[in-house]
């Protein structure tokens, strides 16, 4: 059977992935960990969008590929380093996106695209890049938000949950909503949301 250009690509977005040596254990497995996210935000963005274009389920693949490969820690540890490591990182991932979709014979309108949805060009005006917004948060608060309730002081989680609830439209907030916490994450989750 002939593999078309999404299955091809998708293919090469997580065969670079499944590089990243830090793992994340989900039910009982060791998983590299952008292979993990991408895949769960590719889950979650066709869950808040069933009729998800090509480009976008790209692009949900894609997201933070290769992400490993400029650390937090290569710029410096202050506001300015973040916004600059963040900027920087966006056009990385977007780049190497790139090259694996013309690797799959996608032309460049595509890849410009998918460029333009990872780098969240526009994002309160183009529907495609809130739906990542939306899948990159409820990604977070599933998978990631337990282990940061460990690591920083209630102050500043509940910073980091309205960030993150200002970052999603009505229907990630919703699927937000329905997700399951720890008592001390839904605790925190109601203050954030009452403050």
């Amino acid at each position: 059977m002939i593999k078309d250009k999404l299955e091809i690509a998708l293919e090469l977005f997580d065969s670079y992935n499944k590089q990243d040596p830090t793992r994340v254990t989900w039910d009982g497995e060791i998983i590299p960990a952008e292979y993990f996210y991408a895949v769960k935000l590719y889950e979650w963005v066709l869950k808040l969008e069933p009729e998800a274009s090509e480009v976008l389920k790209l692009a949900s693949r894609s997201q933070h590929i290769g992400r490993w490969e400029i650390p937090r820690d290569s710029y410096p540890m202050n506001k300015a380093g973040y916004l600059n490591w963040r900027s920087n990182l966006g056009k990385y991932h977007a780049q190497k996106a790139g090259e694996l979709m013309e690797q799959a014979g996608y032309i460049q309108e595509d890849i410009e695209r998918v460029r333009k949805i990872i780098t969240k060009q526009q994002i309160k005006l183009d529907p495609e890049v809130q739906t990542i917004e939306n899948g990159l948060c409820l990604v977070f608060l599933q998978y990631q938000f337990a282990d940061f309730i460990l690591k920083h002081d209630e102050a500043k989680l509940i910073r980091i949950i309205q960030k993150t609830w200002n970052k999603m439209s009505e229907p990630g907030r919703q699927e937000a909503l329905q997700l399951q916490y720890s008592e001390l994450g839904l605790q925190l989750i109601q203050k954030a949301l009452a403050g």
